[in-house]
């Protein structure tokens, strides 16, 4: 999922080249990725920091949570310094070799994102609708992230070997390379795309929609129904624990929605509509643009999202990284409770709150 042909279609449909140095996006976009990497290194590397340290923060929701921070933190530190040069430098720099990196690599963390918020939005389906099931299993969640990635990783075979590089003359003595994802056959381009649309963006998203309607049918129906051992109070407080959290993979499914739908019109229209090549112009170039920058923005959103709407992972952001000692809630109130992020579901309020 490159810019190489979407950038050589700009160059030969333009009716005068327009050099690197007079683009605005040649020194937004760089200026964006820098912003990007910071965040990024930061927020999903102090994910991966709490997930190691603190024990009680191990459970069967933080676990997908750390794996899709391992899968941001490897985008961003692999793709990002090299990617970012692509509205700057007329060339791709780096040679083949990290072509084919660059595109796997991609490939795979955006497979590991989007299957693991499937596993996710899975996960607290079971929660909510057999509460009592055991499927709280650490070691299983474990193996179902590790199969997650080979899974990716399969998916990403493709674009490895098949990356090249191809060089594209565009005035009497200038040649500008590229690194490109697809071998020279036009066909496979579109097949390609079309299936990483389906694979990576509507058919997980789909399943996805397909659970938290499940979900939402099963709390309107049985909202009374919760299991508590501590009575009525306990049953409340898993209540609003169990929607807390699926609410929040929600937040993190709608921001990979946002993030990717503009790369995926863009590509699908480029690559299948007949005349795209002819009818491209400034409108569809600004629409590239966006979309390859929020594809890549998405890699540093989970931690934000995280900070804002869990008392429990804020507290441990402001520890490390405002050297903030966190105030933990003293009481069980329920207000405490909710405030629990990505905890077991079941347990009793001092179980929940040792969580924190």
């Amino acid at each position: 999922m490159n810019q190489s042909l979407e950038n050589l279609s700009s160059i030969e449909h333009q009716s005068e080249y327009v050099p690197y140095h007079q683009r605005p996006e040649t020194y937004i976009v760089p200026f964006l990725f820098f912003i990007i990497f910071v965040v990024g290194v930061l927020g999903n590397g102090t994910l991966v920091i709490i997930f190691l340290r603190h024990r009680a923060m191990r459970n069967v929701p933080n676990t997908y949570i750390f794996s899709l921070a391992l899968a941001d933190l490897l985008l961003i530190l692999t793709c990002v310094p090299f990617t970012s040069v692509i509205y700057t430098l007329e060339s791709w720099p780096w040679g083949v070799f990290l072509c084919k990196i660059n595109e796997s690599v991609r490939d795979i963390s955006i497979g590991v994102s989007v299957f693991t918020l499937t596993a996710l939005s899975a996960e607290r389906y079971c929660a909510i609708v057999n509460p009592l099931r055991k499927l709280q299993n650490k070691p299983l969640t474990v193996f179902s992230a590790g199969l997650i990635w080979l899974f990716a990783t399969a998916l990403a075979i493709p674009d490895a070997i098949s990356s090249r590089l191809i060089y594209v003359p565009v005035q009497s003595n200038k040649t500008i390379t590229y690194c490109s994802p697809f071998p020279d056959s036009i066909a496979y381009a579109k097949y390609e795309i079309v299936f990483q649309s389906l694979i990576y963006y509507f058919m997980p998203l789909g399943i996805i929609a397909c659970f938290y309607l499940l979900m939402a049918i099963r709390l309107h129906i049985s909202a009374n129904e919760m299991p508590g051992e501590a009575g009525g109070m306990t049953s409340n407080v898993q209540a609003k624990a169990r929607r807390h959290v699926a609410k929040m993979v929600l937040v993190f499914v709608f921001l990979f929605f946002i993030c990717f739908l503009p790369r995926h019109v863009f590509l699908l229209w480029f690559h299948l509509y007949p005349v795209a090549q002819e009818e491209y112009n400034d409108w569809w170039h600004a629409l590239k643009i966006v979309g390859f920058c929020l594809s890549f923005i998405h890699s540093c959103l989970n931690p934000i999202a995280l900070y804002c709407v869990s008392g429990v992972f804020r507290g441990h952001f402001n520890r490390y990284l405002c050297c903030r000692k966190p105030r933990w809630p003293r009481n069980n109130s329920s207000l405490a409770n909710c405030e629990t992020t990505f905890s077991s579901t079941y347990r009793k309020p001092t179980q929940v709150l040792a969580s924190m």
